[in-house]
């Protein structure tokens, strides 16, 4: 109970990061950063020479300015 009250703020609203500071986003958030769509993300994701894609575990996460940089390169994806 105590760790869910440390990340509340002051007005008892959680204290959340906005995107854009995070240094690794979800697929979710992704997704909704970049409109580009969840199953998209996972495909491009799964290639072994993606150059934004973190994995913790079995979990991916999304290398934001990484990503960023590659999306601004590419003409499609």
């Amino acid at each position: 109970m105590k760790e869910a009250l440390e990340d509340m703020g002051k007005d008892g609203c959680r204290n959340e990061v906005p995107i854009w500071h995070k240094l690794n986003l979800s697929i979710e958030e992704t997704a909704a950063y970049s409109g580009i769509g969840v199953g998209k993300l996972y495909e491009i994701t799964s290639q072994e020479n993606c150059p934004f894609v973190l994995w913790i575990g079995s979990r991916r996460m999304i290398k934001r300015e990484a990503f960023e940089k590659y999306v601004l390169k590419s003409y499609s994806i």
